[in-house]
């Protein structure tokens, strides 16, 4: 874990930066911080979808969700599974959300810029999501593509056959690429086929998440751990690759 006042963590066996020329971000709660108010938003249109389609009270609603979070991956591919939704209309639903509460930043729209090379959005979200929020935030333009769920025939991330299919679509060569990512579990399938790997945990707990998404964990599949991802590119990243 991160010890009191760090902002930063590095293992001494870590992958490093120096011959990246591809940069992948997650979205949700990677690119935001949790203070923008996104993603408790989303969650909570998802809750609403799931007690419309079975007709729950709130609290019912939710532990259904949360269940199919925890056995799905995903609560989009649960309801796939289990009651044959249109996933896209799942998605046009949970993101419609309000946006104001989003603002420009400045610090980490001027360091994903000087990034040498590609810069890549990898997202189990909607590529509209991911653009609307992207713009908000004054950095979508920074970004070459956004490859989401929908790319990923909507089987969602840490499964293997996502990254492959996004390595493969824009011709990404994982040992030379760098994926930034808040959860976990999500990082280990790129560690293990060769990408530096990034956790990005909030600088103080989010009452609207799980405990288990965002902890500091220090295992082998993560290199780098940090709770300000501009500071990071810019005092961890930049200064290596320059």
């Amino acid at each position: 874990m991160l010890l009191p006042g760090e902002s930063h963590f590095t293992t001494p066996e870590s992958r490093g930066f120096t011959e990246v020329d591809t940069w992948v971000f997650d979205l949700d709660n990677t690119l935001y911080p949790s203070d923008a108010r996104v993603w408790p938003q989303v969650d909570e249109r998802i809750t609403l979808y799931v007690m419309r389609l079975y007709g729950l009270d709130g609290i019912s609603a939710r532990a259904l969700q949360k269940y199919f979070y925890h056995r799905y991956g995903t609560t989009l591919k649960a309801l796939m599974v289990e009651a044959q939704i249109d996933p896209h209309d799942f998605l046009d639903f949970a993101h419609d959300i309000d946006h104001s509460t989003i603002r420009l930043d400045p610090a980490l729209g001027d360091a994903i810029e000087r990034l040498p090379g590609r810069k890549l959005i990898l997202t189990n979200g909607s590529r509209r999501h991911a653009q609307n929020v992207a713009a908000k935030l004054g950095i979508l333009d920074h970004f070459e593509d956004v490859f989401d769920i929908a790319d990923a025939d909507f089987v969602p991330k840490p499964e293997r056959s996502t990254y492959e299919r996004f390595l493969s679509r824009h011709a990404v060569d994982p040992r030379r690429s760098a994926l930034f990512e808040d959860i976990a579990r999500n990082l280990v399938v790129p560690h293990d086929i060769g990408m530096a790997t990034v956790l990005v945990v909030p600088a103080i707990l989010d009452p609207f998440r799980e405990a288990f998404e965002q902890e500091a964990v220090r295992e082998p599949h993560i290199d780098h751990i940090t709770s300000d991802l501009a500071g990071f590119l810019s005092h961890r990243v930049l200064p290596v690759v320059a």
